[in-house]
């Protein structure tokens, strides 16, 4: 049962901190180059497909990662690299659920009003927060493999 906690453990970061990267490394630059309001509605059309896929890795993550700590012992027994992985994926979904209730729900409404500007903010707000978690995301990826 361990090996398949920490496979859909892998799957859901792997789900996670990859869209982000492709999301912020390749889909980024190029959209750059569109009409600005273009851009934006391709940008909520691709988070309204995204952030689902964001919850449910959150929700495995979660699952998964707890019932490993358990199955090792529990929370007193584990090592500062698990610390320290649990302690960054928590601050991830922290961003993440800031990211879902306040600027993507502005860039929704500021679309929807057709207030452009409105939207361009809550892009560059949720652009730099990604930018936040992809760094954080990779850097548990380090710790997991390195340590």
């Amino acid at each position: 049962m361990q090996s398949v906690a920490l496979t859909l453990h892998l799957l859901a970061a792997v789900i996670w901190v990859g869209g982000m990267f492709f999301s912020y490394v390749l889909l980024r630059p190029v959209l750059g180059t569109m009409d600005e309001q273009q851009r934006l509605v391709l940008w909520m059309k691709t988070f309204k497909k995204f952030f689902p896929w964001v919850w449910l890795s959150i929700a495995v993550l979660l699952a998964t990662g707890f019932y490993m700590i358990f199955a090792m012992g529990g929370v007193a027994v584990i090592r500062n690299p698990v610390i320290a992985m649990m302690v960054l994926g928590i601050v991830m979904m922290l961003i993440f659920k800031f990211i879902y209730v306040a600027p993507f729900h502005h860039l929704c409404r500021g679309i929807r009003e057709e207030k452009w500007k409105v939207a361009a903010y809550a892009l560059g707000t949720i652009r730099k927060l990604i930018a936040v978690n992809l760094v954080l995301g990779t850097l548990v990826f380090v710790v997991a493999v390195a340590l």
